[in-house]
């Protein structure tokens, strides 16, 4: 059992923390395991302070702030952990500002370390096809839903769409010709190539759902008949995934990131792939090409094992 977070600091300052501590507890709403974590957090950076008072808190300067943020870095934490650390500093600041206990200009101008964007992992080309049939097994047998996640998932993974650009899309987004308009990042619109199977999919789907559909109205929707929100995607691909034994990292993002990724290792050229994803910069696609010599050398891996 962890002990008691006890503060090093004045009387006037352990008193608001205490306050602090029953707002995230109450108004908030925090488990205990995050609420021991933000409050051992804050008690780091309440031993940097040296045993501050109230004042010591509100006046606290950008040197200091930075200064803390270099005390972390001497003891190597990583960059997310230190992100991390300042998140909740800057929580208890703006609870401190939004209930007229102190207020600290600085704080908002301190910026977290900038953080590597890393990928998920490439799915095989079986695992997504297992996804996508689990979909519809895992759902009662006649369950338009079902239908819906199946048609979802493989459009993700046979388009390399964002799952916020398959959502947005309305019925007759699709043209005759087998391509799809997409609205993406900044309201810029491209076009992708759509497969017969993925139309095949979306068409299922749309027999099976008991809401009547209409031009230029939603085409994937939920439960109720409203557009469907992507944490419904993301929960429900979560339960398909423990089922199958994929782990955590298989998001709906994983989707799109496998299509990129299996394209490449087909040979399909880099600017056809920024095309394709609707990536501004090609240094953001060239990310997709360390994963796939990774998977290149685990191949290789396996073939010198066999010899």
């Amino acid at each position: 059992m962890k002990s008691e977070v006890r503060y090093n600091a004045k009387a006037d300052v352990v008193e608001v923390i205490e306050r602090w501590k029953m707002w995230l507890k109450d108004e908030r709403r925090y488990s205990k395991h995050t609420l021991d974590a933000y409050l051992r957090d804050l008690k780091t950076f309440i031993d940097f302070m040296e045993k501050p008072s109230l004042k010591d808190i509100a006046n606290a300067s950008l040197r200091d702030f930075r200064s803390y943020l270099s005390h972390l870095s001497s003891k190597n934490l990583e960059k997310s952990s230190i992100a991390r650390h300042l998140s909740v500093v800057k929580n208890f600041y703006k609870w401190l500002d939004a209930n007229d206990i102190a207020t600290n200009s600085a704080i908002s101008v301190v910026n977290s370390p900038r953080q590597p964007k890393v990928l998920p992992r490439a799915m095989d080309v079986s695992e997504a096809f297992t996804l996508i049939d689990e979909a519809v097994l895992s759902n009662d047998k006649d369950s338009w839903q079902g239908y819906r996640d199946a048609a979802v998932f493989t459009l993700l993974y046979g388009c390399g769409l964002r799952i916020s650009e398959a959502l947005s899309l309305n019925v007759g987004d699709f043209s005759n010709n087998n391509f799809i308009k997409v609205k993406g990042k900044g309201n810029k619109e491209r076009i992708v190539p759509i497969f017969d199977v993925i139309l095949e999919k979306i068409e299922r789907y749309m027999k099976a759902c008991p809401y009547n559909f209409k031009q230029g109205e939603p085409l994937f929707l939920g439960a109720r008949g409203e557009r469907l929100l992507p944490r419904i995607v993301q929960r429900n691909m979560a339960k398909i995934r423990a089922l199958i034994g994929l782990p955590d990292t298989m998001t709906p993002h994983a989707l799109r990131h496998s299509f990129a990724t299996h394209l490449l290792s087909q040979g399909v050229d880099l600017r056809s792939i920024q095309e394709l994803l609707g990536h501004s910069f090609l240094s953001t696609t060239q990310r997709y090409t360390e994963v796939s010599i990774e998977k290149l050398q685990e191949e290789y891996n396996k073939a010198e094992l066999l010899k």
